[in-house]
């Protein structure tokens, strides 16, 4: 029997029209309304094309919304006068820079010099420590999707062995993090496992739940997956072309192979991916409603 498969489109769209309605309540009550800038340097198609996409679901959500296009010879200090301007205006509650900056301006420089409290990302060192804790107030917006795919899909968290293969600051780390705190949505033994691991399988076949960010085209095969596992496959990898000229794309898990023995996975495309974008949304309104 196949597995379920979880429609990460599904899910979004629940929480695009929670937060939609959360904001309406907010602008009525208190006259707020969540304000988001992002701020992109150059003209790299991928990156304008991310950001657009951002801007767009910011706008269909009755956000107010400031897209900023510097050249790409903006100077390291002129985008930090840029990101010292947002950080002061009343207006804005999120801020975002998307990445990759020009390789004459210092990314870290750039993401430390946002105000947390603005950090819709979630990655500023004061976030991640948060984090850390147990007292997040932004959690990274991948993470936060997977985690959200797994509540709304009845995915029973407490004490489930889980295991992440990839060790990331953007996905491995923070989702190992969050679901290993003593909380509510939470509570797993949590297993990293990345390229220095010694006999990947015999970690993989442990997991009820089996979350990959490994970065490798169908790295996770159906031997490698205990029968009845959650698998959420967070790769995105381009194989070549359709007849059409689209990218043909796959995750990081054989997903023919592992649906049959799977109990639930997420598909690529259509799964983790869809979820990003609206949990910085969810983070954007939350920075509102905390000013």
């Amino acid at each position: 029997m196949s597995a379920r498969i979880i429609k990460g489109t599904e899910v979004a769209s629940q929480i695009r029209e929670e937060i939609r309605a959360e904001a309406e309540v907010l602008k009525s009550t208190r006259g707020i309304t969540p304000g988001l800038v992002t701020i992109i340097v150059g003209n790299n198609p991928a990156s304008v094309s991310y950001v657009t996409a951002k801007q767009k679901t910011a706008k269909e959500l009755g956000f107010y919304s400031i897209q900023e296009n510097c050249p790409e010879d903006i100077t390291e200090a002129e985008l930090l006068s840029l990101i010292d301007k947002y950080n002061k205006d009343p207006l804005i509650h999120g801020i975002l820079v998307q990445l990759p900056l020009p390789r004459l301006i210092n990314e870290t420089k750039v993401l430390y010099a946002i105000d947390p409290d603005k950090d819709v990302d979630g990655f500023h060192p004061v976030n991640m420590g948060r984090l850390m804790i147990g007292e997040a107030l932004f959690y990274p917006c991948t993470p936060y999707g997977i985690q959200q795919l797994l509540v709304r899909s009845h995915i029973n968290i407490d004490g489930a062995e889980v295991v992440v293969v990839g060790r990331s600051n953007i996905v491995g780390k923070p989702i190992a993090m969050m679901l290993c705190q003593k909380a509510q949505y939470a509570n797993a033994t949590v297993t990293i496992c990345h390229t220095g691991t010694k006999d990947l399988t015999s970690h993989t076949r442990r997991a009820d739940i089996l979350i990959v960010a490994a970065g490798r085209p169908r790295a996770i095969t159906a031997e490698m997956v205990k029968e009845g596992a959650v698998v959420i496959d967070v790769g995105v990898n381009r194989i070549g072309q359709t007849p059409e000229g689209k990218a043909r794309l796959c995750g990081d898990v054989d997903f023919e192979g592992v649906k049959e023995k799977a109990s639930a996975i997420t598909p690529v495309p259509g799964g983790v991916g869809p979820m990003t974008i609206t949990m910085l949304m969810l983070n954007t309104l939350r920075a509102a409603e905390l000013k």
